[in-house]
C-alpha cells in the first residue's frame, strides 16, 4: 500500500502577484483609514466612494463601482449611508430621467476638503523611500499591469 501524500498544486502565495498586490491594498488601506474612520465615521468603502466623486461629478453608483472595481452591492450600501448621513446627493440625470447621478454635498467636500490632504500626506510618507526615478517606473507598471488585466478580462469574456 502507497502511504506517500497525494501530490497538490503548489502555489507560492509570497510570489503570486494577485495575493501580493491584495495584501498590500488592504495593509496600506487599513492604516490610511484610522485618518477618516475615527474622525468622519467613514468606512474604507464610504471614503472611496467620496473620493472618486471628489474627483468625477455626477457619476452613478454603476458607474462609482465600475471606477473603483468595488463590488456593485458594496457601493450601493456606501452610497446609501453617505446619503442618508447628508455627504451625498442624488439627483435625476438632466438628459435621461431614469438615471440617478451623485454628488458630495457641501457637508462631503467639508470632509472631503479635510481628508484629501491628510490622504495625499500619508501618500508622500509612504513613498518617501523611492526616489522620483523609481516612482515613475513603478506607477507605469502599475498602469500597464491595469492594461494588461483589462485586455484579459476583455479575451475571457470574449470566451
Amino acid at each position: 500500500m502507497n502511504t506517500a501524500p497525494p501530490r497538490h498544486a503548489q502555489l507560492a502565495l509570497e510570489k503570486f502577484l494577485p495575493y501580493r498586490l491584495s495584501v498590500l491594498s488592504n495593509r496600506v488601506s487599513n492604516a490610511i483609514a484610522h485618518i477618516y474612520s475615527e474622525r468622519f465615521a467613514l468606512s474604507i468603502t464610504e471614503w472611496r466612494v467620496m473620493a472618486v466623486l471628489g474627483r468625477y461629478r455626477d457619476l452613478s453608483a454603476n458607474e462609482v463601482a465600475q471606477r473603483t472595481a468595488m463590488d456593485k452591492v458594496a457601493v450601493s450600501r456606501a452610497v446609501a449611508k453617505l446619503v442618508e448621513s447628508g455627504r451625498l446627493l442624488r439627483e435625476m440625470h438632466d438628459d435621461d430621467r431614469r438615471r440617478s447621478v451623485l454628488r458630495l454635498s457641501e457637508e462631503g467636500y467639508r470632509i472631503y476638503d479635510e481628508v484629501a490632504p491628510l490622504a495625499l500626506g500619508f501618500e508622500a510618507r509612504l513613498l518617501d523611500g523611492i526616489d522620483a526615478h523609481e516612482r515613475e517606473v513603478l506607477f507605469n507598471l502599475l498602469d500597464r499591469l491595469d492594461e494588461l488585466e483589462l485586455q484579459a478580462e476583455a479575451e475571457a469574456a470574449a470566451d
